[in-house]
């Protein structure tokens, strides 16, 4: 539907504010490598009954803003985001003399040169394009509207809060460890992580589902293609396994090759619970994949890097930490090729000592918390990522 957005006059919306863009759609990308790019649409420009329309396809959302200038007449469209594509100048009708456009391959303005003074333009966006109508004014009235100030601007759409998807450990047939005094890793699991979504949820600045609620049993693969399908910032696995002797918080991000003994012990026993993960990609050529694959693996793995890290900044002074507290393993839950992931062994119900504190809600409020500021540390380095800071400011 369009919507009238100049036209009754100066000082209406204001123009939208920069923001870094959203997730990247990484299959979009790895399809526009291999396609034949498509010539780009020309702008149409109708005359008839002293009206002017100029059509401008867009294909996307673009905060683009409307202002004017005087000496020679011309209406300014400001494109960021949106490379300059066709020709530099067009020949205009009717009150449009010409258009021009100038800019960089990341931003551009159109100029539109008027034949004289318009009367305040009309503008209507709808279908991926903007309409702008134009009829003849005075000079007087022209030179009000060309006072540097923007006419029109993109009505800003808010953005989604990210997405992080918690995944407690085992459940329904699948009770995971149980430890000696008979608690089940399963409900310590599902405890810790409606306790973290409740605390994200508190903070207002993510949308969190889990992928169980209650006590059920959940495929790995369905784990992760939940996080997938729903295009997840992070995905964060909640565990409180078994080792002899062991004892502690420890993180854990994937690698086909264990980085010790215990992590690869950990990840058989994770994996043995479910046989049926196995990664589902989307329906494309087999060289799309390759594209894709490599390009999702790669900036997942640092992202993956990086919630591990900041896990264990925050983890440390709060709960007690297994040595080498970052460990590696092929971990099922966690191989998602574009989803950040990491998996948290909370502390181990074969410890007399971990069972205890796990068993307590005040500590599993502390491992929350402490979980609650790695979320919230890493979607502000995505975010600074994604406006083009490039600063990682993930701990050490």
């Amino acid at each position: 539907m369009g919507q009238d957005l100049a036209g009754r006059g100066v000082g209406l919306d204001p123009p939208a504010s920069k923001a870094g863009p959203g997730r990247r759609s990484l299959l979009g990308l790895a399809v526009a490598l291999v396609a034949t790019p498509a010539a780009a649409a020309r702008p149409q420009i109708t005359a008839a009954g002293g009206r002017t329309r100029l059509v401008l396809p867009l294909g996307r959302p673009v905060a683009w803003s409307l202002s004017a200038a005087a000496d020679p007449p011309r209406l300014l469209l400001d494109l960021p985001g949106l490379p300059p594509e066709g020709a530099a100048r067009q020949p205009g009708a009717g009150l449009i003399r010409a258009l021009e456009r100038r800019g960089t391959p990341q931003a551009h303005q159109l100029v539109i040169l008027l034949s004289g003074p318009v009367a305040p333009p009309v503008l209507r966006e709808a279908g991926g394009r903007l309409t702008i109508e134009l009829a003849r004014g005075p000079a007087a009235g022209f030179a009000r509207l060309a006072d540097g100030r923007v006419l029109a601007a993109a009505t800003p759409s808010r953005a989604p809060l990210p997405l992080i998807v918690l995944d407690p450990g085992h459940g329904g047939k699948d009770p995971g460890t149980i430890g000696g005094r008979g608690t089940l890793e399963k409900r310590i699991t599902l405890a810790a992580a409606l306790e973290l979504k409740r605390q994200l949820e508190a903070g207002g600045r993510c949308r969190v589902v889990l992928t169980r609620s209650r006590d059920v049993f959940v495929p790995l693969g369905d784990r992760i293609e939940m996080a997938r399908k729903r295009e997840a910032a992070l995905f964060l696995s909640l565990h409180a396994d078994s080792a002899p002797g062991a004892r502690g918080a420890s993180v854990y991000t994937l690698s086909e090759t264990a980085s010790d003994s215990l992590s690869a012990a950990l990840a058989q026993r994770e994996n043995a619970a479910d046989r049926k993960g196995g990664l589902r990609l989307p329906s494309v050529p087999p060289e799309v994949q390759r594209i894709l694959l490599s390009l999702m693996r790669q900036e997942t793995r640092t992202g993956s890097e990086r919630l591990a890290r900041l896990a264990v900044a925050a983890l440390e002074g709060e709960v007690p930490l297994l040595p080498n507290t970052h460990r590696r393993a092929g971990f099922v839950v966690l191989k998602a090729p574009d989803v950040p992931s990491a998996l948290v062994e909370m502390g181990f119900l074969s410890h007399p000592q971990d069972e205890a504190a796990l068993n307590r809600p005040a500590h599993r409020a502390r491992v929350a918390a402490a979980l609650a500021e790695t979320v919230h540390h890493f979607l502000d380095a995505r975010r600074a990522l994604q406006a083009g800071v490039g600063a990682d400011t993930a701990p050490g």
